[in-house]
């Protein structure tokens, strides 16, 4: 299967506002009623930044009489951070830090066939890119502007992308599929 960066993002290319807040997106309607829910049921293992996994933390989890079961995801996720997250109890959640080599190695074993997910955060999307790693990236947009936040991606990547869908949801997103055209045809392998 595939690493896939599956995000939302503003009309302007951003993924949060300024302070990290996503109630911008939920003002729009359901973004479950979008392909998401076919495309998670696929997913077989995450990875995803500090900043994603604290505002879960802060919106979901922390305010929860059962903050294990508030925890969204039952498969393994690896959470990107170099300082300390407070911590779910009986979920499989792994903090590390350094290269995603590493880490897209046990994804790849732990998620089997299934799809490994990049969860937020556009820089952790890029390194995948870097190391080879990234296969596609499916981009929700929703018709809003924000004018500032955190960026789908925070630098430029020269990325070859071939577009391979665009769908309409409603009156707010728009889905836009692209598989990425490594250059170096042995990067490409290294994602196999």
């Amino acid at each position: 299967m595939k690493t896939v960066f599956n995000a939302a993002a503003s009309l302007d290319g951003f993924i949060a506002d300024e302070d990290n807040s996503l109630e911008w997106l939920f003002q729009l309607g359901d973004p479950e009623d979008t392909e998401f829910n076919r495309f998670f049921e696929q997913v077989g293992a995450i990875a995803m930044g500090a900043t994603t996994y604290q505002w879960i933390y802060d919106h979901q989890v922390s305010t929860s009489d059962d903050p294990s079961e508030a925890w969204p995801y039952k498969m393994p996720v690896w959470v990107f951070s170099n300082r300390k997250l407070p911590r779910i109890e009986n979920r499989d959640i792994r903090f590390v830090s350094g290269s995603v080599e590493p880490v897209h190695d046990a994804m790849c074993r732990e998620a089997g066939g299934n799809i490994r997910w990049i969860v937020g955060g556009g820089d952790l999307a890029v390194q995948f890119y870097d190391a080879g790693l990234l296969d596609e990236i499916i981009i929700t947009v929703a018709s809003v502007t924000l004018g500032g936040g955190v960026p789908f991606f925070p630098r430029r990547t020269d990325m070859p992308l071939k577009l391979l869908s665009v769908k309409q949801y409603g009156r707010a997103f728009a889905e836009l599929r692209y598989e990425i055209q490594y250059v170096n045809p042995s990067t490409a392998v290294k994602n196999q």
